[in-house]
């Protein structure tokens, strides 16, 4: 005794493949769209890293870090406020700054968009002075 027959379906092979390329185009646009610009940030020689990153949506809580090659000393801006307690952790080269209710110029983030100047130089040997500025926003 056969068992019960499963009802047909007529919809053809091809529109369920047209379906889910639909999709998966959607979902890489989608991406792409929430993905940024893509575009590389150039830094100059001496600056390694930067964080966040230029054009960046941060928290509230957000620092900068600036990670420099080992030999450069940096003075730190920030929204033209020279910063002078930055942590810098000399093995590494790497600064570190955050807003805090103890500093005397800025004690917290305010909504919207900040600038960032680093201005560098060797500690040791011939000059090689330079500066690097960027924006990023507080949300």
């Amino acid at each position: 005794m056969p068992g019960p027959s499963l009802p047909s379906c007529n919809v053809p092979y091809r529109y369920i493949y047209i379906g889910l390329g639909l999709v998966l185009i959607a979902a890489v646009a989608f991406g792409l769209a929430l993905g940024g610009s893509g575009d590389p940030v150039t830094l100059p020689g001496p600056i390694e890293a930067i964080s966040p990153q230029p054009g960046d949506l941060v928290p509230v809580q957000a620092g900068i870090e600036v990670d420099m090659e080992i030999g450069y000393s940096a003075d730190i801006y920030v929204d033209g406020w020279l910063v002078q307690d930055t942590t810098f952790v000399e093995g590494t080269g790497v600064y570190r700054w955050a807003p805090s209710p103890n500093n005397p110029t800025i004690n917290e983030w305010t909504p919207g968009e900040h600038t960032i100047r680093v201005v560098y130089d060797t500690v040791n040997g011939l000059p090689d002075p330079g500066e690097f500025e960027w924006t990023f926003r507080v949300g």
